[in-house]
């Protein structure tokens, strides 16, 4: 609401502006011609029953799209209007430019003959142009019939899956329009037509001329492969050949497995005599070593018995006969463990292999004579017909290629004379003509800077509603805090702070009215929270100094007076501007209290100022005595309102609360929670006591 004012103004301002803008703005025409192309419409094809490819129809669509609109098209279009124009002015489309009212008649008669050569030859308009006498392409933009201007206006289109290209034109004179799209068109399909028709009249002279060196070739290699066939006599080489080839695979075939077998008997006979000569020791059994080493060792037992005997049988002798005991036995034994086979049955069982395997060795070596010999006759025999078989296929090769070759050409040769060229299926199935104006755009251009004006302000209130980081609503504060907010206050419009004078002012001021229905309805949610739990001391807080705190504790405590509770009021000096004003009487010190124990009541409200320099509540008394003169006060007076420092003093609000049976922080409509308070917040929800918050301040409704 504070910003509705701007969604009313500039909304307003922007239609103003638009209005007079389009006011006079001119009449636009649109002529449009249908060409038909015979691409999609079976009536003009050939063949009625061959499939459409779309894909290809539509790029050829696009390629004549962009025929019409390239640029030597556009330039043909941009002489034919100058012509038009020059030639003569009392029928121009358009009132001529400065420079051409400075031109006479003889410079505009020069400019048209050079205009209708360049016409005859299709040449193109650029910068160069204004080299000459004339500035032909600064002209032709003057005139609004430049290459850009003449885009922008020309819309050339296909619609899905029909057979018409569209070409319009929009312009402030119905006849310009029409010229236009009729020039233009009837241009297109003569250029077209004539490009067209060189191009397969060349095509078809070089297919022709294609397709008879074919058949030339082709007749010339049919004839070469006859006369051969007729001079050598051949009858079916191929299956000849075929059949003696496969007899020489065959034998091949035999041959090859029985040097394999020849190769892998000989390798066994090699390894049963490897076997045999001692190779393996399952065969010739424990090595000659092996028995030498026992042998040894038996002598040196021999000997060591007879010194033994001899020396008196001593103990030393005797243990060396026992060492030498043992080894013998070790080594028999090894001897017993690697000599599980007879090694006499093994050598048997092997000659007995080698023998048959060298009677099959002998056997293969005997057969491969007479398969050698049975290829070498076949092999002669193919031999003779390969020189004639290579032939037979050169000559029948050269003349497959040549009679495909002939077809191919053949094929193509008759698709271009029956198919139809594209280019004789264009044809104008519709004029332009000249039409009514278009319906007027001005209404749309004045709603739409409406609308955008109102869509813009929204965007802007978007953003400062998205950057705004101030609290501004109790809804938003709850959501932040995830706490209760018991009350709003509104904000005083007048400068009058005394209590006294808000509740019995009654001149009519809806906002002193409101004010007290806040503090009413405050009062009313804190009483009952208070009374639920036997409470009686309340302390108010706020996250910043100047919250408004103070004044609350002045308004809840008159307040409370109103409906009879006896209530003391522990609080700064409330700050009063109107010099005019009576202030609550204030002549008691808390602190002068504690010391003393003395007070001096009023009727319903007394009240007692804290130290204003903010020192320490435990530096200067006791906790017992506080809690004891809490105590006394508590008797006294139904309730107790405590004016607590703001939380930016966390260390006073802490002593201050430990006294509070419930306490409630104030926070100002407009402030923002800024990262360093979070941990603040988070302090005073944690205290068991904290009964919500207040917001103060809020805006009112005029």
């Amino acid at each position: 609401m504070r910003f509705k004012w701007y969604f009313i103004a500039i909304p307003i301002v922007a239609v103003l502006i638009t209005f007079f803008l389009v006011k006079k703005m001119a009449k636009q025409y649109i002529s449009e011609v249908q060409i038909s192309t015979g691409l999609l419409d079976p009536s003009k094809k050939v063949v009625s029953n061959e499939t459409v490819d779309f894909f290809a129809v539509n790029q050829q669509f696009a390629n004549i799209i962009e025929k019409f609109s390239r640029k030597r098209m556009i330039n043909i279009l941009t002489y034919n209007l100058m012509i038009h124009d020059l030639s003569d002015p009392k029928k121009s489309f358009r009132d001529h430019a400065d420079p051409l009212k400075k031109l006479n008649d003889s410079d505009k008669t020069k400019i048209v003959s050079i205009l209708q050569s360049k016409l005859a030859t299709k040449a193109l308009l650029t910068l160069d142009d204004n080299k000459g006498t004339y500035k032909l392409y600064d002209l032709a933009e003057s005139m609004g019939y430049g290459e850009e201007t003449l885009r922008k206006k020309l819309d050339i289109s296909h619609a899905n899956n029909s057979d018409l290209i569209t070409v319009g034109f929009i312009s402030e004179n119905p006849n310009l329009s029409a010229y236009v799209v009729n020039t233009l068109s009837n241009e297109f399909l003569n250029i077209y037509s004539l490009d067209v028709s060189t191009n397969q009249s060349n095509s078809a002279m070089l297919l022709d001329s294609l397709l008879k060196s074919k058949e030339l070739v082709m007749n010339r290699k049919n004839e070469s492969l006859s006369t051969f066939k007729r001079t050598k006599g051949v009858l079916n080489l191929n299956e000849q050949s075929a059949t003696v080839y496969n007899e020489i695979s065959k034998y091949e075939s035999q041959r090859a497995d029985m040097l394999r077998t020849i190769v892998s008997n000989q390798g066994a006979i090699n390894t049963i005599v490897g076997k045999l000569r001692g190779s393996d020791a399952y065969v010739n059994g424990s090595s000659r070593a092996d028995n030498r080493e026992i042998v040894n060792l038996k002598r040196q037992l021999q000997a060591a018995n007879n010194a033994f005997i001899d020396g008196g049988f001593k103990p030393s002798d005797q243990r060396k006969i026992d060492s030498l005991n043992k080894l013998i036995t070790i080594k028999s034994d090894i001897n017993a463990d690697e000599n599980v086979l007879d090694p006499r049955t093994s050598k048997q069982s092997l000659v007995q292999q080698k023998l048959d395997l060298e009677i099959a060795l002998q056997q293969a070596k005997s057969g491969i004579k007479s398969i050698d010999t049975e290829l070498s006759t076949l092999r002669g025999r193919y031999a003779g017909m390969v020189p004639f078989d290579a032939d037979i296929q050169n000559y029948e090769r050269d003349a497959d290629i040549a009679t495909k070759d002939y077809m191919a050409a053949l094929d193509r040769y008759n698709q271009s004379k029956t198919s139809q060229s594209l280019g004789l299926h264009l044809k104008i199935e519709q004029a332009g003509l000249p039409g009514n104006p278009q319906p007027s755009k001005k209404v749309l251009y004045v709603a739409g800077a409406g609308f955008v004006s109102i869509a813009l302000c929204l965007g802007a209130l978007f953003l400062l509603v998205l950057l705004d980081e101030t609290i501004k609503d109790a809804d938003r504060l709850r959501k932040l805090t995830k706490s209760n907010v018991i009350a709003s206050v509104c904000k005083i419009n007048t400068n009058e702070r005394n209590p006294s004078v808000i509740w019995k002012e009654n001149g009519g001021d809806l906002a002193l009215e409101q004010y007290r229905n806040d503090i009413r309805s405050c009062r009313f949610e804190l009483l009952k929270q208070l009374d639920h739990d036997d409470d009686q001391i309340l302390g108010i807080t706020s996250l910043e100094p100047n919250d408004g705190k103070t004044q609350l504790a002045y308004s809840l405590a008159y307040s409370f007076a109103m409906v009879g509770r006896k209530t003391l009021l522990i609080a700064d000096n409330l700050p009063l501007v109107e010099t005019n004003s009576k202030q609550i009487s204030v002549n008691q010190s808390f602190q002068n209290f504690i010391v003393k124990r003395k007070l001096q009541t009023e009727d319903l409200i007394t009240v007692m100022t804290k130290n204003a320099a903010k020192n320490s509540l435990l530096e200067s008394q006791s906790f017992h005595n506080l809690k004891s003169g809490f105590e006394i006060l508590k008797n006294e007076f139904d309730n107790i309102i405590i004016d607590i420092n703001s939380l930016q003093d966390l260390n006073l609000a802490k002593e201050w609360l430990l006294f509070t049976d419930k306490s409630i922080t104030v926070f100002k409509s407009g402030n923002k929670i800024s990262s360093d308070q979070h941990k603040l917040v988070e302090y005073i929800q944690q205290q068991e006591n904290f009964a919500g918050w207040v917001f103060n301040q809020t805006s009112t409704a005029t």
